[in-house]
């Protein structure tokens, strides 16, 4: 059974994030991993209690155009750092450049909500896919795959 998306389209402003990457695919996606260990890591430090989460995917310019489940991307774990705090020294500064949005509340652990945006809604929507990172914003109590866990899905457009 197919939702009925409503996005909120917002034009975001740029803002400076720390935190890991790595590089992955669809087919080896280790999200779980460089989450485990971002979230141990920014436990031993103090730089961004209680702020949100960021889950960002850095996109190859043609990844949508020829869709290969084996094509990698790069997934970042990041945080806010606004002020500006110390970061372990692992840790690298990204910068998100803003723009506009399509915003989908989501909550639970089902990732079909991603196909029904990209097959179904942006197709219909009027909007292009631009070439900018994709990312979720996820609260700071963020439990990832518990159904009652609500996050921000945000989709690049033009």
């Amino acid at each position: 059974m197919l939702m009925k998306l409503q996005p909120q389209i917002v034009n975001i402003e740029p803002c400076m994030l720390i935190g890991i990457s790595d590089e992955m695919s669809l087919i080896h996606n280790t999200t779980p991993l460089l989450w485990r260990r971002f979230r141990t890591e920014l436990a031993a430090t103090h730089v961004a209690d209680g702020t949100a989460f960021y889950s960002l995917q850095q996109y190859p310019p043609d990844y949508f155009n020829n869709f290969n489940p084996a094509a990698t991307f790069v997934k970042h774990a990041l945080i806010e750092n606004n002020p500006p705090n110390p970061y372990p020294t692992n840790w690298s500064v990204f910068h998100l450049q803003g723009g506009v949005y399509a915003v989908f509340n989501h909550r639970g652990g089902d990732t079909g909500i991603f196909q029904e945006i990209y097959a179904q809604w942006l197709p219909q929507s009027g909007y292009a896919l631009d070439n900018r990172p994709h990312f979720e914003k996820l609260p700071a109590n963020y439990i990832p795959g518990h159904p009652d866990s609500e996050e921000e899905i945000y989709i690049p457009i033009r």
